[in-house]
């Protein structure tokens, strides 16, 4: 499989064919697996063979996954998590110990904006946000000890864009782990570890699976880093099932064609509704008005599927115009087939503060769109008739 293009690796590659023949790989529902022999077993307790052991450990399933989205990051390996939060929070802590520093984007989602302001600062565990906008003072906020730079581009839910370049040249020169969270554009879109990423995570429960039916999160990540992950992941459990690691392995399959139609949608939803009137402003990464226009055209290859707008009218109109849509569904997931439209200052974001809402231009009538696969023009007469119920 080395000399074949990446979709094809992505439907291709597997874990080896069992005696049964299989097309499709099967799903290896087991908690343990048995050794043949005494010293096997000693062998691979000892780290002196490869091979499972225990599905907390490593499962095929979940190997097919991982070695899939490595190859796809243009990373050496990884592994898969229980949930998108499990991979942000593994993939930070396996590497970070009493009296580090880390740096982050300031806009984040809200559950990582807990992890750092909450649960590390109980462990020693200091950080500092840096405003994206603000990138000619970021080296200033470089500290002795400052160990990672996590980020997430574009953010969630304004959209932002990181100069992924600009970050992954800072971080080599300060030696500093550079983690991107690249749950929005998957690796069919964007590559952080072509810009100098050490880590990239992912919320597999999103565009990766891409249906809405599995919880999931994967961790990949240079060679180098691999025993510190893996040691840490195999100790405290973050374990993904394998259920749940052969449906996101399936999905990959369709991956690049999905992305590219997620993308087509939103540019087509964001260009059409930047002439409605009811509308104050619409943010995505590939219309000429997003301020980082230019950026995101270096370092994305196509816009990604989602699109945030800010209604007129504040939380109000946006309570109304939510409660007004027929087809598109109203949930915080996003990701799916199927359009989704939340409010991400009273649900994704709601434990900021306003202060800190607004710090990352979380307004109150923005309302977040994960533009979906179905017909566009059904997609945007469903939103046009919310926006005009939500003016009664």
């Amino acid at each position: 499989m080395d000399n074949v293009k990446e979709p094809t690796a992505s439907i291709r590659e597997q874990i080896p064919r069992t005696a049964e023949r299989e097309h499709s790989a099967p799903i290896f529902m087991t908690s343990s697996f048995v050794f043949d022999s005494a010293e096997e077993a000693r062998a691979l307790f000892a780290d002196e063979a490869q091979g499972n052991i225990y599905s907390r450990f490593s499962n095929p399933n979940t190997d097919e996954f991982v070695a899939k989205m490595a190859r796809l990051e243009h990373l050496d390996g990884g592994i898969a998590c229980a949930s998108g939060m499990a991979a942000v929070f593994t993939s930070m802590a396996a590497f970070l110990k009493s009296g580090d520093h880390v740096l982050c984007a300031r806009s984040v989602f809200g559950s990582t904006h807990q992890i750092l302001s909450t649960i590390f600062p109980r462990w020693g565990i200091d950080h500092t946000y840096v405003d994206i906008a603000d990138e000619k003072n970021w080296e200033k906020s470089f500290k002795p000890n400052t160990r990672m730079f996590f980020l997430e581009t574009p953010s969630n839910p304004a959209l932002d864009i990181v100069d992924l370049e600009h970050i992954g040249a800072l971080c080599k020169k300060h030696n500093v782990l550079l983690n991107v969270d690249n749950c929005f554009c998957t690796p069919a879109l964007q590559k952080p570890a072509e810009f100098g990423a050490s880590i990239v995570t992912h919320s597999a429960t999103k565009f990766i699976d891409g249906q809405g039916r599995a919880v999931g999160g994967v961790i990949l990540a240079k060679e180098a880093l691999m025993h510190d992950l893996k040691f840490f992941a195999r100790h405290t459990g973050p374990a993904l099932s394998p259920f749940n690691a052969w449906i996101f392995s399936k999905s990959l399959e369709t991956l690049d064609l999905r992305m590219e139609r997620h993308s087509a949608n939103a540019l087509r939803v964001a260009h059409a509704l930047e002439k409605n009137s009811a509308i104050e402003k619409v943010i995505y990464p590939f219309l000429p008005s997003h301020p980082s226009y230019a950026l995101a055209k270096k370092q994305m290859r196509a816009g990604g599927g989602l699109v945030t707008l800010v209604l007129k009218g504040g939380v109000e109109r946006g309570r109304k115009f939510l409660n007004a849509l027929q087809i598109l569904s109203h949930t915080a997931n996003l990701g799916d087939t199927r359009t989704t439209a939340t409010h991400p200052a009273s649900t994704t974001h709601s434990k900021l503060s306003e202060a800190e809402r607004q710090a990352v231009g979380i307004l109150p009538g923005m309302v977040r769109l994960s533009v979906g696969l179905e017909d566009v023009t059904d997609i945007l007469r469903d939103i046009e008739q919310a926006l005009s119920q939500s003016d009664r």
